[in-house]
């Protein structure tokens, strides 16, 4: 008995050798190499509801014009990159708390200058109001008396409650807030409300797919322009994204990017 106790005993304490050989093994295969630093990784927030920009196609991927343009400055650097599907709402709080470390989505610099910073502008926006065809509506005029839709913190209402238009919000039957555009959408569709304040890029990816039943007014609310926003800050990233972004435009990658996805129209905003 006593002999079946020692080959016990001796048994466990091999195991436990190679036990701790592996698990030191797989720990240290785990950790970076000294000397070599850990591979930075572009965390990019973005709402996953806002074509071309950001979007899941119908596969379920996530793609889009921004995102494109993210990737391709990663690659162009060395670094990783991550696309973090967020809720617009909660932007601010997901880039202070460092789960993104940017906002590429379309995100307008116009009345936020204080609040990020900022890439130069890339591409010039407009707001505009998509309605039904059958909907009688071919002014902003036309829109007295009616349900708008806006995207909740989006530059579309912002323009809605810009006081250049008081006059036009105060005629409005009612302005609803909704979290998407995809939302915004179905329910112009299903008659819920009769005109969506949209920004422009949006709408014409919309239009572009059913340009049967909606159309977009000629008048605009506003004119903005995107860039890409940093935490409040953050130069130094800012920076190494501005540089490849102007080698982009240089080489013409931005113009074939814009191209895919505007319909062949190039929105680049050059120096």
């Amino acid at each position: 008995m006593k002999n079946i106790l020692l080959s016990l005993s001796a048994f466990v304490a091999v195991f436990s050798i190679l036990f701790t050989g592996c698990s030191n093994e797989e720990s240290s295969a785990a950790m970076p190499r000294p000397g070599k630093a850990a591979k930075f990784v572009l965390r990019v927030g973005f709402d996953a509801e806002f074509p071309p920009y950001g979007f899941r196609d119908e596969e379920g991927n996530l793609v889009g014009f921004d995102l494109d343009l993210a990737k391709e400055v990663a690659s162009r650097r060395g670094w990783g990159i991550e696309l973090k599907p967020i809720d617009w709402d909660a932007k601010d709080a997901e880039l202070n708390s460092g789960t993104i470390n940017c906002i590429w989505n379309g995100f307008t610099i116009n009345g936020r200058e204080e609040l990020y910073t900022w890439t130069e502008p890339y591409v010039d926006n407009s707001q505009v109001v998509l309605v039904k065809k059958s909907s009688g509506v071919k002014t902003l005029a036309d829109l007295a008396g009616r349900v708008v839709e806006a995207q909740a913190d989006s530059s579309g209402l912002a323009a809605l409650n810009d006081e250049e238009h008081a006059e036009l919000k105060a005629g409005l039957k009612k302005v609803v807030e909704v979290p998407n555009f995809n939302q915004a959408f179905m329910e112009l569709e299903a008659g819920v409300c009769e005109a969506v304040v949209v920004d422009e890029g949006v709408a014409l990816s919309f239009v572009k797919d059913h340009a049967a039943d909606f159309s977009i007014l000629e008048e605009t609310l506003k004119s903005e322009q995107y860039g890409v926003g940093f935490k409040l800050g953050n130069e130094e990233l800012r920076d190494q994204v501005q540089e490849t972004l102007n080698e982009m435009i240089a080489d013409g990658t931005f113009k074939s990017v814009s191209e895919k996805w505007f319909d062949g129209k190039d929105v680049t905003i050059r120096k």
